[in-house]
């Protein structure tokens, strides 16, 4: 009895594998709308941001409509950091007064969000 990685490569079987997983979810979720959270923590990880990217647009070619919303966190903290303003946190959310919403804007519009969008579109 021969098995499938006898005919293909090793990766191409573990990708036919995970494409037929796929597919009854590909076909449910055809046409719709997907909200994908990405939190800033998992954004700090360069190779976990490659396949999210990769995935998000794996999604709007099989015809799912992903909408990713972002996080931002830990990039946050790093540009108050460097303006010297203390984060500040209440039962573990962040109170943003009008200084830190304005940092808060700049890097999640001006930075996270411009870096995701240019990913997404190379």
């Amino acid at each position: 009895m021969t098995i499938e990685s006898d005919y293909i490569g090793e990766t191409d079987a573990t990708r036919v594998r995970i494409l037929s997983e796929a597919l009854p979810y590909i076909q449910q979720f055809a046409g719709r709308t997907v909200v994908v959270k990405y939190g800033g923590a998992a954004m700090k990880d360069s190779s976990l941001k490659d396949k999210v990217i990769r995935d998000i647009i794996f999604l709007s070619c099989v015809g799912v409509r992903p909408v990713v919303v972002h996080g931002g966190g830990p990039e946050i903290n790093t540009w108050l950091d460097k303006l010297g303003i203390e984060p500040q946190f209440k039962d573990g959310l962040r109170v943003t007064d009008a200084a830190t919403m304005d940092v808060v804007e700049m890097v999640l519009v001006g930075r996270v969000n411009k870096e995701l969008v240019s990913l997404i579109n190379q």
